[in-house]
């Protein structure tokens, strides 16, 4: 077999291949005895077939084709592996001569991972946000704690901003009672902004017994999106009551004896959140940095292929979870399509961008994943899909995804190699030492930029 290469981009090329046809034997033999199971021919048991029969009967260009189908495979591998090219998709195969007896000769294009010759990286520089928790910083958070622990007792009064009303409603469109538009006992609190836009003006200053009307856009339901007259009848207010700031509330709320404590772990709490947010921003930052120093062309197939996984991803699962479409995502984001095409399009660019050069960071590096590492990330993984590990195992290993997840591992690690070299200093010009957790950071960084989901990692962190 003979192939050359000629490079049509960057990051495409066409391989042209000639194959002497005596290499076809394999398959053509392959391909009578397939043919001798499929059919039959009377005067010959089934399987018995001579070639020559076949060839009369049923055409010897039925069995060319078939042993073409079953060679090209493994001739286009051949001439992908004797050009040391690294592959993105699946090629575009012409036939462009089969003479029986004679040869067989095609061409294949593809598109292949660009060659990228990694930057220098040893000077970048990035500024982050300083680790500072204020006093008032620990006070919300206490008082976001006690709020949880609030206690409601109803009171004959007229309702006011933070009481939990019970209430009835009932919707009109165009003057007709909603079917879905009625329903009783409703536990609302004045000024969650839970509810309908309107209602929160509406109770105030009603007491149990008291109605009124006003007029809002649904938010879901038969008529999402009409605007409808509402009519809201309180039947109980009850204030809400919250508990003394003291070491009572401290050992109630917590495993601490004294209030004191809990600030002091609050304080802790939200200095570990805080140190999360500033690694995670370093690691942004340094990536930015690099992306901006190497040249990496972009295969137009694979965008255009990523662009769609990602739009398909937005619009079938997250938005889907949401209860809304892309049209109303559009609408809340403010954005018109053309702007959400070109954001998404950025985002996939950056995403496949991140991904070559790492990639290649990882090879000129060295950098090898260890079950320990593979196992943690599994975890973290299996934790933002809200799957158990064991499930979530199960399903890579059937799905065959295992060296996708050693790669965004070993991605993660090439990262952290980058953001070792740079120079990371607070808005306070102090020197930020990032060497905690930082794989696991630079993993999560990585899984955003390529469009996975970084929640569960952060949430592991801050619970720490």
């Amino acid at each position: 077999m003979k192939s050359a290469v000629e490079t049509l981009n960057p990051t495409r090329v066409r391989l042209t291949v000639e194959v002497p046809f005596e290499e076809l034997k394999d398959s053509l033999d392959a391909a009578y005895k397939k043919i001798n199971q499929q059919v039959t021919v009377k005067g010959f048991r089934k399987g018995k077939i001579p070639a020559r029969v076949i060839d009369q009967r049923f055409g010897r260009g039925a069995v060319l084709e078939e042993a073409v189908n079953d060679a090209l495979p493994k001739f286009y591998t051949e001439a992908i592996n004797e050009a040391e090219l690294n592959p993105l998709g699946q090629p575009e195969v012409d036939i462009t001569e089969l003479k029986d007896g004679e040869t067989l000769n095609f061409t294949a294009e593809v598109d292949i991972r660009p060659t990228i010759e990694i930057p220098d990286y040893s000077g970048i520089e990035v500024t982050v946000d300083a680790v500072e928790v204020s006093d008032e910083d620990v006070e919300k958070s206490v008082e976001q704690l006690r709020e949880r622990f609030a206690s409601t007792s109803p009171v004959e009064r007229a309702a006011e901003d933070g009481d939990v009303v019970t209430i009835d409603l009932q919707a009109k469109v165009d003057g007709e009672v909603l079917e879905d538009g009625v329903a009783e006992g409703v536990s609302y609190t004045i000024g969650s902004g839970e509810l309908l836009e309107g209602i929160d003006d509406a109770v105030k200053g009603l007491e149990a017994g008291g109605e009124a009307t006003f007029t809002s856009e649904l938010k879901g339901g038969s008529a999402e999106g009409k605007e409808a007259e509402v009519t809201v009848k309180v039947t109980q207010v009850a204030a809400r009551e919250l508990p003394a700031l003291d070491d009572d509330f401290a050992q109630l709320a917590s495993e601490f004896d004294t209030l004191d404590e809990l600030k002091a772990d609050s304080r802790k709490r939200l200095e570990n959140m805080k140190q999360y947010d500033q690694a995670t921003q370093a690691q942004e930052r340094v990536l930015d940095e690099l992306l901006k120093l190497a040249e990496v062309p972009i295969p137009e197939k694979l965008l255009a292929d990523e662009i769609q996984t990602r739009k398909h991803n937005l619009e079938h699962h997250q938005l889907g979870q949401m209860g809304i479409d892309l049209a109303k995502y559009l609408e809340i984001q403010g954005k018109t399509e053309e702007e959400f095409t070109a954001e998404t399009e950025e985002q996939a660019v950056k995403g496949i961008k991140t991904q070559f050069i790492l990639d290649e960071l990882v090879n000129k590096e060295k950098l090898n994943v260890n079950q320990e590492e593979l196992t943690e990330h599994l975890m973290r993984r299996a934790a933002s899909s809200g799957m158990s590990p064991d499930q979530f195992a199960q399903a890579v290993v059937e799905g065959g995804q295992v060296p996708m997840l050693v790669g965004e591992v070993a991605r993660g690690k090439a990262l952290a190699v980058v953001v070792e070299a740079a120079k990371v200093t607070d808005t306070n010009g102090e020197v930020v030492d990032l060497e905690d957790d930082e794989d696991e950071v630079a993993e999560a960084v990585v899984a955003a930029a390529e469009g996975e989901p970084v929640e569960a990692a952060a949430e592991e962190k801050t619970e720490a």
